[in-house]
């Protein structure tokens, strides 16, 4: 049974009130997940739910704003998502790069690009490639879209690019084979700079990572919500952190 709505008001004012804001997450990692069965649902197309999905990410950075987050990743696309039907992807990737040209023209927040932009279309690559120029000088949140993105493949380009630097100061194979170690993967991951994210969310009740932050995520708490993207509201991210909140993070010690 719902929630009357003042009730449930009320149950969302406290339940931020309750969150220990010294227990809040630096950086949270969310999967967008469940656009098309969001649409289904109403017997609407794929390209309503992916279009609905877009238009909630300002609201979400919003919430994580006034909540004190310092970065968000936002899982947009797969590289396994490039292979749907050509109709469904040419409306998505429209909808992506209008959504990221909106979220830089607030000026509101610093955008950082992550993934194989190679595997895009020019168009969209250079649009998304724009946003991240205009909104270099923001301070505030770190908002970090991940498009065309792969965990697996961010490490391979982690380590290629970690290889080419060596190479181009005359570094020798049996050189790099015998001193290559963690921090020199880390310093050359999309996310560089920025610490881990503490937190990762997937929306629509999936239960797996499915290749978000491989690398990053090794002490990360997760968070699945039963709510489809489109639909997850204010509280259900702060029932995320309030869960969160009560877990206890020994990082392996």
């Amino acid at each position: 049974m719902r929630m009357p709505h003042l009730l449930y008001g009320l149950y969302e004012r406290r339940l931020a009130t309750s969150l220990p804001r010294e227990a809040m997450p630096r950086h949270v990692g969310v999967i967008l997940d469940g656009n098309r069965r969001w649409a289904k649902s109403f017997g609407e197309t794929a390209a309503t739910g992916h279009r609905r999905g877009a238009d909630k990410i300002a609201e979400f950075l919003t919430w994580s704003e006034d909540l004190g987050i310092e970065v968000v990743t936002l899982w947009m696309l797969s590289t396994d998502n490039l292979s749907r039907s050509h109709e469904e992807l040419s409306a998505l990737l429209d909808i992506i790069e209008d959504a990221v040209r909106d979220l830089a023209e607030t000026g509101r927040w610093r955008l950082r690009v992550m993934g194989r932009l190679d595997l895009l279309p020019e168009r969209l690559a250079a649009a998304l490639r724009d946003a991240e120029e205009r909104t270099a000088g923001v301070d505030g949140l770190q908002v970090n879209v991940a498009i065309g993105y792969g965990g697996r493949h961010e490490i391979a380009d982690a380590v290629r690019s970690y290889l080419r630097e060596q190479a181009d100061r005359g570094a020798s194979l049996e050189d790099l084979a015998e001193n290559l170690d963690v921090e020199h993967i880390e310093e050359h991951l999309y996310t560089k700079g920025q610490p881990d994210p503490e937190l990762v969310i997937r929306t629509s009740g999936e239960q797996r990572l499915g290749g978000f932050l491989l690398w990053q995520s090794a002490h990360a708490e997760f968070y699945f919500c039963e709510a489809y993207w489109p639909s997850f509201r204010r509280v259900d991210y702060l029932r995320a952190l309030r869960s969160y909140s009560q877990r206890e993070r020994r990082l392996g010690r």
